[in-house]
This record gives C-alpha cells, sequence and structure tokens, in this order.
C-alpha cells in the first residue's frame, strides 16, 4: 500500500504522525508531502527565502525519518494557495509518479485558508491524474516542467524533463482530518504502538514554535478519540465515500 499525506504547512501533519508510523512500520510505502514551506511563521523573521528553504527541509527529513516515509515539497505560498487548477496539476503529476492508494489531508472547512486549498487540489488532482493528456501537458508554449523526483537527489535526472508520467487510475481512498460538521464516515486508526513517534514529532514543532501546550495534552487528545473508539489511542478521519466498505460481522 501507498500513502499520500497531503497537507499545507510543516506541522500539519502531527494530527497523522501515528497513523503514517504504523503503515510504515507494516511495510507500506508512505510520502509527506507540503504544498508551501510554511515561510510566514513569525519565527523565520527577516530570514532568507532559500534559508526558510533550507531549514523547512531539515524540518521535513527529520520527520520523514522518524515516520520511515519519502517526502517533497511544493513552493505555491504561504497564505496564498488559491486553490486553482495549476496547483492541481502540479500535484496530479506528483501522483502520478508516487502511485497512492490513499491520500490524508485536510478537512473542507479548516479556518485557514491555505488547509482548504490544499484539500480541494488534493481531490482534484486524482482526477486530473487519470488523464495521460492532462499529467503530461505542456502550458503556453513553455517546455514541460520536469516530473517530480522522487530518487532523494535534488538535481534533474538525464531525460527527466522529456519522460512522459503514465496516468494513474487506480482509486484512491480519501481521508481527511475529522471535522463535525462532516457529512462523510468516520474512521479511526489506533495509534497505541505507534504514539511515542508522534508524540516526539509533536514535541519536536513545539520546541521550534514555542508553543505553550503540553505532552500531556498532546497525549489526552490521542486518548480521547480512543475513547470515542474503544482503544487506548487513536487518530480520527472522515473518509470522503458515501458508505464504509462492509465488514465480516458486527461487533
Amino acid at each position: 500500500m501507498r500513502i499520500m499525506a497531503v497537507f499545507a504547512h510543516p506541522d500539519d501533519e502531527i494530527g497523522c504522525a501515528g497513523t503514517l508510523a504504523k503503515h510504515a512500520a507494516r511495510g507500506d510505502e508512505i510520502m509527506l508531502v507540503w504544498t508551501t514551506l510554511g515561510e510566514l511563521a513569525s519565527q523565520f523573521g527577516d530570514t532568507s527565502h532559500e534559508e526558510v528553504t533550507r531549514i523547512r527541509r531539515e524540518h521535513g527529513a527529520w520527520v520523514a525519518g522518524k515516520i520511515g516515509a519519502q517526502y517533497y515539497f511544493f513552493d505555491m505560498g504561504d497564505s496564498r494557495m488559491t486553490g486553482h487548477r495549476d496547483e492541481a496539476l502540479q500535484l496530479a503529476k506528483l501522483y502520478a509518479t508516487f502511485r497512492p492508494n490513499a491520500v490524508i489531508t485536510w478537512s473542507d472547512d479548516h479556518p485557514h485558508p491555505d488547509h482548504r486549498m490544499t484539500a480541494k487540489i488534493a481531490f482534484d488532482a486524482i482526477t486530473l491524474a487519470r488523464i495521460p493528456k492532462i499529467v503530461n501537458e505542456e502550458g503556453g508554449g513553455e517546455p514541460m516542467p520536469p516530473a517530480p523526483d522522487l530518487s532523494g537527489d535534488d538535481a534533474v535526472e538525464s531525460g527527466e524533463d522529456v519522460r512522459r508520467l503514465e496516468a494513474w487510475r487506480d482509486p484512491i481512498r480519501f481521508y481527511q482530518y475529522f471535522a463535525p460538521a462532516s457529512p462523510y464516515p468516520e474512521v479511526f486508526v489506533d495509534i497505541e504502538d505507534t504514539l511515542e513517534t508522534a508524540a516526539a514529532i509533536a514535541s519536536y514543532y513545539r520546541d521550534f514554535y514555542k508553543w505553550q501546550w503540553t505532552d500531556e495534552l498532546f497525549r489526552e487528545g490521542r486518548a480521547g478519540a480512543g475513547r470515542l473508539a474503544g482503544v487506548k489511542y487513536a487518530e480520527r478521519f472522515n473518509l470522503r465515500a458515501s458508505h464504509l466498505r462492509a465488514r465480516d460481522y458486527l461487533d
């Protein structure tokens, strides 16, 4: 199984870190994707864009290493995302490269516009990635931009800018952070085995941002979700589907 987590800013992934780590431990392929660098965080002050990029790549590498994931950054502009087709197309090309079976992203109704726009393009990209002419299209007479490189090497590989992408048409299960007003069914993931990984990632960002909340509050949030689901610790999502899959028996 291949899972892609698509979020707007580094730290947004805290809400699914335990789930991602659990899947990675099972042997599934995980990719963390951020649509922006989160460059407007007040901690950066007047830091140059180049230095912010370097710092954020360090953040991404550390978190991905804890989870056991690959990672990829876009630079769509912190608090400047529009949800337009060009943003969705960039993500669709990454879908066609990584070929996810499931995507996790923000809810549709979060107050931050980047979060809503990231959820929108993550959903739109599913359809765009299915169409060969779209994932390989050239815009405005310009050369087709390189397909995302997942080798871990920042350099563009020989011929990368001309290779064609295969459309990705397999079904993608679309999970979103839980929202009380969502019309979609809820899904809970038991993260007792990976709670410490999730807590370490939350602490990593807490130290960077100087957040006031504590490790105890983080754990209590997961315990609260767990109580709803009958387990010790859980993460909570909505699955963008009209109904859940059949189960073998009632419980």
